[in-house]
């Protein structure tokens, strides 16, 4: 598996970013292809997720792969909810005819959830089959405690600490925590990463959860991540080749800015995936 990240600055205009994929699109070295985002403020980012070809948009944001996703038909999936999605089956965690909440209604994270989670497990990209209710930060949480405490899964992706906590799920629920959140510790003085859930609290009544960010792991989340598009770079591949094996070396391309600090801020939370 070859990689190589191409840095561009973040004055880069929209139309330079679209050439540069382009090209990616039509070099047949290249199997996998993702924008970082967000992109800077002057850059439609629908715009550019879509440039990417579909056969090699390892992140699933194209508007085809979204459609297809939507269709319960075959396609790349975002990498958080292609991750929360292993974990509940690796995990043997029952999802048929369970009742789920879903924190967060971001098009990369929180959809996806529901869109895997409802959906009909006889269909070609099977489903959960489960009932699922959607929350986000604007849900009074009065009014999101009706739907966890009966929740058999609750999955928080909405970017805000302490959104769960023990008191509003149920005795034996899985909990998922894909949010990430960056406060000041009192005890440190430091920054510390922490996720939606009250991990201590929590953790003393659900059958499952998942742990929450922290420094320490932080190295081991990120790999994790990478692991994941790097089978997705290989599914695209063999995808594209129509062969069972594909004796190659696969090439991922990332395109980022060089200037963090002129991004704009995420419309919704960072993804993270915590197993």
């Amino acid at each position: 598996m070859n990689s190589e990240t191409i840095v561009k600055p973040a004055e880069i205009s929209e139309e330079e970013l679209l050439n540069v994929i382009g090209k990616l699109n039509n070099d047949d070295n290249v199997d996998g292809l993702l924008v970082q985002l967000p992109l800077p403020e002057h850059i439609d980012e629908r715009r550019i997720c879509n440039a990417v070809s579909p056969d090699k948009d390892v992140d699933g944001f194209h508007v085809i792969n979204v459609g297809r996703m939507c269709l319960d038909q075959y396609s790349t999936l975002p990498a958080t909810p292609w991750g929360v999605w292993e974990i509940i089956k690796r995990t043997g965690i029952p999802t048929l005819g369970k009742n789920v909440v879903v924190a967060g209604r971001s098009k990369n994270v929180g959809m996806p959830f529901v869109m895997l989670l409802h959906t009909d497990g006889a269909h070609e990209r099977p489903g959960g089959d489960a009932t699922v209710t959607v929350s986000h930060r604007y849900t009074p949480k009065e009014q999101s405690k009706k739907h966890t405490i009966f929740a058999d899964i609750v999955i928080s992706a909405a970017g805000i600490p302490n959104l769960i906590t023990a008191d509003i799920i149920k005795e034996g629920a899985a909990v998922i925590d894909v949010g990430i959140n960056r406060v000041h510790d009192p005890v440190t003085a430091k920054p510390k990463l922490v996720g939606d859930v009250d991990f201590e609290g929590v953790g003393e009544k659900a059958g499952y959860i998942t742990p929450t960010p922290s420094q320490k792991n932080k190295t081991k989340q990120n790999k994790t991540k990478q692991n994941k598009q790097t089978n997705k770079t290989i599914i695209a591949a063999k995808q594209v080749l129509r062969l069972e094996e594909v004796a190659a070396n696969y090439c991922v391309y990332y395109v980022r800015s060089s200037t963090p600090g002129q991004l704009k801020k995420q419309s919704g939370p960072t993804e993270m995936q915590y197993f």
